[in-house]
């Protein structure tokens, strides 16, 4: 998806996790392909997902094979991804940033600490955003500059509810690398899980 201008719409998520060739660009494509089913043509302009890794030693490789593979079990497009080390910079232009885990949660602490409030391992923010009152936030609707309202809106919310917590140890997403296709699938089926609510009350049907 093509790169959004920094400071206004699109909603702009981040997924970290480590090398960024298996759990965060399954969850890039994986909520990429969720908006467009609920919004279509309006999907790009509306939200903007992507992701990176803390480490840059696969930067510029392809997405790990059997996490395509699973995506593509899934009709998930996964064509075209390039691996890239995360930067302060992806993290000053995202509204929301989902990591894998705890660990790389506290690695963005150290490299951007006003990133913090808006940034949750993945578990954790569909465990949270279960707990809010939809009805609260700014209304559904109003095209893209709504999307991003209500987005902005959610994770302030998200916040206040997590008020101070740390992540528990179920909210983690093991790493499948190296696995069979049993744990990618298992990976995917986590992610959707997360996605799902986030969807759910990002962009009610």
């Amino acid at each position: 998806m093509t790169q959004p201008a920094a400071g206004g719409p699109p909603f702009v998520v981040l997924h970290v996790c480590m090398g960024n060739i298996c759990r965060s660009p399954m969850a890039e494509r994986m909520l990429a392909h969720a908006v467009r089913r609920r919004l279509g043509a309006a999907a790009d302009a509306s939200v903007h997902t992507e992701s990176a890794g803390t480490g840059g030693w696969h930067a510029g490789e392809p997405m790990n094979p059997p996490a395509a593979r699973e995506l593509g079990r899934r009709g998930v497009e996964h064509g075209g991804f390039r691996a890239r080390k995360l930067t302060g910079a992806h993290l000053d232009t995202a509204d929301l940033v989902l990591t894998a885990t705890a660990e790389q949660l506290r690695y963005i602490g150290g490299l951007r600490p006003d990133a913090l409030p808006r940034t949750f391992v993945l578990g954790e923010f569909g465990r949270l955003v279960r707990r809010l009152d939809a009805a609260a936030l700014p209304p559904a609707g109003g095209g893209a500059q709504g999307v991003h309202a209500r987005g902005v809106a959610l994770v302030a919310a998200v916040d206040a509810a997590r008020a101070g917590e740390d992540p528990r140890p179920g909210d983690d997403l093991d790493d499948p690398w190296g696995l069979d296709a049993s744990y990618f699938t298992l990976t995917a089926d986590e992610i959707n899980t997360s996605v799902d609510a986030l969807i759910e009350v990002l962009l009610p049907a």
